[in-house]
């Protein structure tokens, strides 16, 4: 009998280990960096090593990041959508902060950081993610339908806050340049978390069937996933995401540091951010897509960019508070049209109910002129 019972926990183990044995390599890594201390990360002499540490660091933070979506994915299984999806979008929002937060106590020199960033996962989620999304879909669908009341509910949030939060600061006068004074930072970080709290009670009580697939759909897309039970894939999604957020911090100062010396464009660093943040949500919403799922893609990659806007602004603003850094918000140059028009297209695609191909091509056309300005504004 003890015999018998030391094999099977013997064998729950080994399949613990054989499932999750990223979560080993993450936590070594951790140790590592957090024994070798910052003095290595911060010598620019050495490009190879600075290169590899940086490499290495990318790799190990979006692995973990990827297997976190793994874990939404089995919560969304037990817990039901949309709130699946809503885990899955906070945990990769609490990523996107820490690694701003930390970029932003690391560089003294770089205001813009936050609005950099925010900036990019707008246009990678509504341009380029979106756009093949759309795209894939498309091909694969020719036409997808999702509910037009749960998109409009996302599109109407998303607009004011991204006029406010990015827009509005380019044109304010109480300041110069384009920020806000810091009475005006304090009301809209209060009325960011104020309306993302009121749409978090619509999406999750009052109107939750705008934003659900037909059962049918999610059970053919998630038999897939090896479920276990909520309590095991909530720790396992904490224990993973407390990596990202810890090897963030490490990431911060490479990333800061191989920016200056190449002298790439601070808009870069927003971007490598941006990617990193929302390259887990972006494979979860192109999946979703393939397997006709359009209503989970759509909020997974609207509700990156809600939750990016009304919760990251909040943070980077208390930050810059606390710690007397000014904090520029409003996008300038031909960023700014091109977010406003990326607004309007948003609300064009998907003002009729269904979706196809061209509305795909556009996305990514937008996201291709994103991309031509970092490097050629």
């Amino acid at each position: 009998m003890k015999t018998s019972a030391a094999a099977s926990h013997l064998s729950v183990v080994l399949a613990f280990v054989r499932s999750e044995y990223p979560v080993f390599i993450g936590l070594a890594s951790v140790a590592f960096f957090f024994a070798l201390g910052n003095e290595v990360l911060e010598d620019v002499r050495h490009s190879f090593l600075l290169g590899a540490i940086f490499v290495w660091l990318f790799a190990v933070i979006l692995w973990f990041a990827i297997l976190v979506v793994r874990h939404a994915d089995a919560l969304a299984v037990k817990l039901g959508e949309p709130y699946g999806t809503l885990v899955l979008t906070l945990s990769a929002i609490a990523i996107e902060v820490a690694m701003i937060s930390t970029a932003m106590l690391h560089g003294a020199n770089n205001p813009t950081l936050a609005r950099d960033a925010m900036f990019a996962v707008v246009m990678i989620a509504l341009g380029g993610l979106l756009g093949v999304t759309l795209l894939v879909g498309g091909l694969r669908h020719r036409e997808q339908h999702y509910n037009l009341q749960g998109v409009n509910s996302y599109l109407n949030v998303i607009m004011s806050l991204a006029v406010l939060g990015l827009v509005l600061p380019t044109f304010t006068t109480s300041t110069r340049g384009p920020t806000f004074s810091t009475s005006q930072l304090i009301f809209l970080a209060i009325v960011s978390v104020l309306i993302y709290g009121i749409f978090l009670v619509i999406q999750t009580v009052r109107h939750r069937q705008h934003f659900v697939e037909s059962g049918d759909v999610i059970g053919a897309a998630h038999r897939r996933l090896e479920v276990h039970s909520t309590g095991f894939h909530a720790v396992m999604l904490a224990v993973y995401l407390l990596g990202v957020v810890l090897l963030a911090e490490k990431f911060a100062i490479p990333l800061d540091n191989s920016i200056e010396r190449l002298g790439m464009p601070q808009a870069f660093g927003g971007a490598i951010i941006a990617a990193l943040v929302l390259a887990p949500e972006g494979l979860g919403a192109i999946g979703a897509a393939i397997h006709n799922q359009l209503q989970r893609s759509v909020n997974i990659l609207l509700g990156s960019v809600l939750a990016t806007i009304g919760l990251t602004i909040p943070a980077v603003v208390t930050i810059g508070l606390v710690t007397k850094r000014s904090v520029t918000l409003g996008v300038e140059g031909g960023n700014l049209p091109l977010l406003l028009l990326t607004l309007g297209v948003s609300v064009v695609s998907f003002s009729s109910g269904k979706t196809n191909v061209l509305q795909g091509c556009v996305h990514l056309l937008l996201f291709a002129i994103f991309l031509l300005l970092i490097f050629s504004p």
